[in-house]
Parts: C-alpha cells; sequence; structure tokens
C-alpha cells in the first residue's frame, strides 16, 4: 500500500507549508553510519508509489530516489559516522542525522514529520507518527531517499574494506559478518560500542 499526501495537504490548509518528512536508516547495523533524509514533496508533483523502503525492492527504490529528487522542492541528507555513534550512543546520533537533514534543506519547513515516537529538538514543530513512513508520502519519500544513500556509501565502504561483504549486508549483523568480525578484527567504520565489538577490541 502506498503512503498518501493527506497529511501535508492538511499542513498546507492550516498555514503549516512548507512541510518536511524525516525518517532514518542504520539505528542497528553493526557497521557504517546512520542516515537521515528530510523532503519537501512538491504537491502538484508527488510520485506515484511511495512507500516504506523497506518493503520495496532495490530497483524501485532506485528509481523512486530519482523520481524523488526530480521533482521535490527540497531534499536535505545527512549522516552520522560510527565513531560519532560510539561517542553519543545510536539514540542521540539518530536524533543529530535528522537535525543536519532539516538543516541542509534549501527550504526551511514549517512544520516537520518524523517517523516514529522519539522526534529530534527543532527550530519548528516536529509531529512524530508511529510507521510514518508508511503512511504519510513525505516520511516515505525520506526514507528511500535515506535507504538508497546508505545503501550506496555502504557499497563504497566495500570496497575500501573487501574482507566484510559491506555491499551485501549493509553492516547488518548476519552470520556471515560476525564471521568476518571474529576472523579479522572490526574496522574504523564498525561501532565499537555495539557488540559483538564493545568490550573485545577499542577503537
Amino acid at each position: 500500500m502506498s503512503a498518501d499526501f493527506s497529511r501535508e495537504t492538511q499542513a498546507i490548509a492550516t498555514g503549516f507549508w512548507p512541510l518536511a518528512g524525516i525518517d532514518e536508516v542504520g539505528r542497528g547495523p553493526l557497521a557504517g553510519p546512520v542516515v537521515a533524509a528530510a523532503v519537501i514533496l512538491d504537491p502538484g508533483k508527488v510520485p506515484a508509489g511511495l512507500a516504506d523502503s523497506k518493503v520495496l525492492s532495490a530497483a524501485r527504490r532506485e528509481a523512486l530516489f530519482d523520481k524523488i529528487a526530480e521533482t521535490a522542492l527540497a531534499i536535505g541528507i545527512a549522516s552520522v559516522t560510527a565513531a560519532e555513534i560510539d561517542a553519543i550512543n545510536i539514540r542521540q546520533a539518530t536524533l543529530l542525522a535528522m537535525k543536519r537533514a532539516v538543516a541542509a534543506l534549501s527550504l526551511a519547513p514549517l512544520k516537520v514529520l518524523v517517523d516514529g515516537n522519539d522526534p529530534p529538538s527543532l527550530p519548528c514543530p516536529c509531529e512524530a507518527i508511529v510507521k510514518g513512513d508508511a503512511l504519510v508520502a513525505s516520511i516515505a519519500a525520506a526514507s528511500i531517499i535515506a535507504k538508497v544513500t546508505r545503501d550506496r556509501m555502504m557499497a563504497r565502504l566495500a570496497q575500501l574494506y573487501p574482507a566484510y561483504g559491506f555491499a551485501g549486508h549493509v553492516g547488518y549483523g548476519t552470520a556471515v559478518h560476525r564471521a568476518a568480525i571474529q576472523e579479522h578484527g572490526p574496522c574504523p567504520e564498525h561501532r565499537y560500542s555495539f557488540a559483538p565489538v564493545k568490550g573485545v577490541w577499542q577503537r
């Protein structure tokens, strides 16, 4: 089922426009950054088929990424590194990535809709919506931008650190990934505050 534009339509009707949707990708992996995106869609050019990035095929995400990039009024993308995650914890890193993504927008939103139930502190009103990436078009668009961006970043890291198979599991704790950590030890892109690296290796 596709996300719809009804929340944005309500925002326009009540004067809260422009409105941005925010989502993040990468809270759970053992390696790589957490990436957030903020998207302000053009009400007249909302791409068809926007949905939670997790339910879309890689090819469909790539196609929608291009369509969103082509039609959106503004897109902000930001990341927080594995080292930063270790320094401030994953929750704070996620909130920081969202703040950075909003700050990167070329158009300042009057309101923000964010996926989940833990919104960042922003200069404008921010509404958290559970399962927002499946329900709200702007959040779904942000989830797609964030997911494709992070997957591309992990593919580049796979070339730098070929022993870990980052291109396949994008940093998540698969059996193959855990076995590679045991065999080779962690690389600088691993999260040293996450098991199985935590308490065994030092950055």
